[in-house]
């Protein structure tokens, strides 16, 4: 009886039935929610008609589909390894690595089929081209400018792509065995250089150091000898002076003296126990008591 019922109410509102399932279809259908970290693009027909942002978004249903689901994170590429041979023909491996993001994706999807792979060939291009402009030594020492370089071209080479690069590394730059070598015998000739360069200079140093010392003590014997013969003017001075007043008996007590002096000296040297005096030592002694007598 109750399923005679139901039966009867189905096919009394079948219609309305169908509809509001139709409906209901339709509504789930044309809402379409958005991740923040994502965008849609909405095809109508095979066209594109809207990219829709995060959040609640409607569309028409079955004339529009979402046709691609796009990722807005920011990417990074597998590190890649370029060729390069420098301007003084060097063959160097530089390992590059890209940041990258998409902020339009009705560009990504209908421009190109592989994002990565076009932007791994195009900065293998801008890489080759810069290294060849660059000696090994300014590869090796201005990095930077390496990246500078790479990151502004490649930014504009993808700007049809609907792609904003955020970052562009050079990670290393690699050289084969035979070039490591020659930089390894290269260096240790430039040290050795260094070292040569460093001790002939010391040498040369040590040269002018004598040579000053030597004339410091040239100048401090001449000032030496200079005051003995200014001590030698004077005495001299005086005892000319005392034979101008007191007569010829001024200049024998002077001799005198001196010979006393030159007599004492001898005998006091290291061993000399026996003194030979001439024959006039003992009238010498005598006459300088005298005249020392007479002084007093």
């Amino acid at each position: 009886m109750a399923e005679d019922v139901f039966l009867q109410f189905l096919a009394d509102n079948l219609v309305l039935i169908l509809l509001a399932i139709f409906l209901i279809v339709c509504i789930l259908a044309g809402v379409r929610i958005v991740p923040q970290s994502e965008k849609f693009v909405v095809e109508r027909l095979g066209r594109l008609r809207a990219v829709l942002g995060p959040g609640i978004n409607f569309i028409i249903p079955f004339l529009d589909r979402v046709k691609h689901q796009v990722s807005i994170l920011e990417r990074q590429l597998p590190t890649m390894q370029q060729d390069a041979i420098t301007s003084d023909n060097v063959l160097v491996q530089v390992e590059t690595s890209v940041f990258y993001r998409i902020i339009e994706p009705e560009k990504t999807v209908y421009r190109i089929r592989d994002v990565d792979g076009a932007i791994g060939t195009t900065v293998a291009g801008i890489v080759r081209s810069e290294v060849g402009r660059m000696e090994l030594d300014q590869v090796q020492s201005n990095r930077s400018s390496v990246i500078a370089a790479v990151r502004e071209q490649l930014a504009q080479q993808v700007d049809d792509w609907g792609i904003e690069v955020t970052r562009a590394e050079i990670l290393d730059v690699n050289l084969d065995a035979a070039t490591r070598a020659a930089m390894l015998q290269q260096l240790n000739a430039e040290r050795a250089r260094r070292a040569q360069v460093t001790e002939a200079e010391g040498k040369k140093r040590s040269v002018e150091l004598q040579a000053d010392a030597d004339l410091y003590a040239a100048e401090q014997e001449a000032k030496a000898r200079r005051v003995l013969a200014d001590a030698e003017a004077y005495a001299t001075q005086v005892v000319a002076v005392a034979i101008a007043e007191n007569g010829l008996e001024a200049a024998q007590y002077q001799v005198a003296l001196k010979q006393v002096e030159a007599l004492n000296k001898l005998g006091s040297g290291p061993g000399k126990q026996t003194i030979i005096l001439p024959a006039d030592a003992v009238e010498a002694f005598g006459n300088a008591f005298k005249m020392l007598r007479g002084k007093v």
